[in-house]
């Protein structure tokens, strides 16, 4: 507006101002009836975010054998996506595909700067160093502590100086609210508290990505919802989650991207389509 029509809406009367007012309001009112409208989905995209997974046009094959072809996805930073599909649909192989596991052949691929065609077997540790990975069974050692637990996979991926294990131990533990139980034995914590042991043990490289392969699997209900809220906190943080489930009501309660295997197909769904 030209600095001539501010003087006259400072000067003029109410009565003269009311017009111009209304009308805006209504073109403004009619412009939004006019856009396309945006699905839910579109809010749980994060554009500007670094990508994290990029797969073109890629082949995920099993000792040979395909189980998925053409597959192109992104996943940024702060984006939150499911994987779903039913047994033997290729989901863990998918997976694997991307924490090294399953050599990728055919089609390009990277994980965190990885190439995923180029990228040698010696080289497939520091890979998993910008990831986390979290599984449904917990996969924690027995015979040890869970500060133990915590301190053998640091020196597994090259920590040594013994105040900064303490300190980044100290710091996941917190952050899964288990601070104040390092020195207890898994059998000794309930499974969800055991679950956020892996998620701690998942963080410690303040990893770019986190797998987490049917992490609500083996909990019930109220502490499978304690768990996804602790996994889309990790995404809020500029990380990228990718998680396998089957369990469709925390995706209604927790919506967010969906990646679906069929037919040997990796697509994007809603949950409508996803059920299907």
């Amino acid at each position: 507006m030209s600095e001539e029509n501010n003087t006259d809406l400072g000067e003029g009367t109410e009565n003269e101002t009311a017009p111009e007012s209304q009308s805006t309001d209504e073109a403004e009112a009619i412009r939004k009836t006019l856009e396309p409208q945006k699905s839910p989905i579109d809010n749980f995209y994060n554009p500007e975010g670094e990508a994290i997974v990029e797969l073109k046009n890629a082949v995920i094959a099993q000792n040979a054998h395909p189980v998925l072809s053409d597959v192109s996805i992104t996943i940024r930073k702060g984006e939150f996506y499911y994987l779903i599909g039913r047994t033997g649909a290729g989901k863990s192989s998918l997976l694997k595909t991307l924490y090294g596991d399953l050599k990728l052949t055919k089609g390009e691929g990277s994980v965190a700067s990885f190439d995923l065609k180029k990228i040698k077997t010696k080289q497939v540790a520091f890979l998993r160093r910008k990831l986390g990975i979290v599984f449904q069974d917990f996969q924690l050692l027995n015979d040890r502590s869970i500060d133990d637990n915590i301190d053998f996979v640091m020196k597994a991926t090259g920590w040594t100086d013994k105040a900064k294990m303490k300190e980044r131990r100290e710091w996941v533990l917190n952050r899964v609210d288990l601070g104040t139980k390092g020195f207890k034995m898994p059998h000794e914590l309930s499974g969800g508290e055991q679950q956020r042991v892996s998620i701690a043990r998942a963080l410690i490289n303040d990893p770019d990505l986190i797998l987490a392969d049917e992490p609500t699997g083996n909990l019930d209900p109220e502490t499978s919802d304690d768990i996804m809220k602790l996994l889309r906190k990790i995404s809020e943080n500029d990380r990228a989650v990718l998680m396998a489930t089957h369990d469709y009501s925390l995706i209604r309660k927790f919506p967010s991207n969906i990646l679906k295997c069929k037919d040997g197909k990796v697509v994007e769904s809603n949950l409508e389509d996803a059920i299907i």
